[in-house]
């Protein structure tokens, strides 16, 4: 995935937040002009969170930045870049922190762990809308026709998006199919997975590699859970492993764990899973090295995943 949070800044509580309650709660002439800059900033996609090395520090931050932005979304029906940032906030805290807590804790108490993948898919899909939203701006009736359930009229709807759309076309898909992951009980939403499909289809279509194979880790998990009939299957997912990791320089573990799960551990693979996974711990994310460091805090929760499936390997695979 992207870098994380990347419209969320630091300076955020310290700088924008005072100025902001002034001005909605002012009358000054000068309010919308400000509540755009305002949006702009927080939308920007330089800084934010993605070089972090503390997860609990952005668990805890990564909220308020949301709803702020949430606030100003209200008051400017017509701004792309902060539904963009939102749909991107919201799929990746919804992944990094809710959907990892169920998973984990699914292990102890199945019951609580549904309670928590129901609020993550309400996150997903909240970020998901903001996507479509977006490009609902853009193009009016957008939104109704990828959620019409009919596929010629998504599929017409897609033949006018451009380039410069692809951001949002990837966070509608990446929210879009995280919540049918963890929706198994429902068939409405299930029966979307290859809707997902066509939406990101398109997106690589348009800029393949968009976000240093953003997409490509994208069809890892997507093409794992489709037969070869279907055009998915372990080959086109490793197809599509190899052509991230090239692109992103090898600099991103999300979708080497993705791959793992998806394809070995499907595949009962259990030497080449531990394999993979420790070369994933044993990989320095804390490189001060640019190229690295803003990847930091995503390879950090790749991490962590590795550490937790390589700790249950007598639960994933047959002795």
């Amino acid at each position: 995935m992207q870098v994380l949070f990347g419209g969320c800044r630091r300076w955020l509580g310290s700088v924008i937040i005072p100025g902001l309650l002034v001005l909605l709660s002012s009358g000054c002439s000068i309010r919308g002009y400000a509540l755009k800059a305002t949006a702009d900033a927080l939308s920007s996609t330089g800084g934010g969170y993605g070089t972090e090395d503390d997860p609990a520090l952005v668990r805890q931050a990564a909220p308020f930045g949301l709803k702020t932005m949430e606030t100003l979304a209200e008051s400017l029906p017509t701004h792309r870049p902060i539904r963009l940032a939102l749909s991107s906030g919201f799929v990746q805290f919804a992944y990094a922190f809710v959907n990892q807590d169920a998973d984990r804790t699914a292990d102890k108490n199945i019951g609580q762990a549904k309670l928590e993948w129901m609020r993550a898919r309400r996150l997903y899909l909240r970020g998901r809308n903001y996507a479509l939203d977006g490009l609902d701006i853009s193009y009016p009736g957008f939104r109704k026709a990828l959620l019409s359930g009919n596929p010629a009229e998504a599929k017409a709807a897609l033949t006018k998006v451009g380039k410069e759309d692809v951001p949002l076309l990837y966070w509608a898909g990446a929210g879009w199919a995280l919540a049918i992951s963890i929706s198994k009980d429902d068939p409405t939403l299930f029966g979307d997975f290859p809707m997902v499909g066509v939406l990101m289809e398109r997106a690589l279509e348009l800029d393949e590699s968009f976000d240093e194979g953003s997409i490509h880790e994208f069809f890892v998990s997507y093409d794992s859970s489709r037969s070869e009939d279907q055009g998915g299957g372990p080959a086109a997912a490793k197809k599509h492993l190899d052509i991230a990791q090239k692109q992103n320089g090898a600099r991103k573990l999300g979708s080497i764990v993705s791959y793992a799960e998806g394809v070995l551990q499907a595949q009962q693979k259990k030497a080449e899973f531990v394999k993979l996974l420790e070369q994933v711990v044993a990989t320095d994310v804390y490189s001060e090295e640019p190229s690295w460091k803003k990847q930091r805090l995503g390879n950090i929760i790749a991490q962590e995943r590795a550490r937790w499936l390589l700790s249950k390997l007598s639960d994933l695979f047959a002795e």
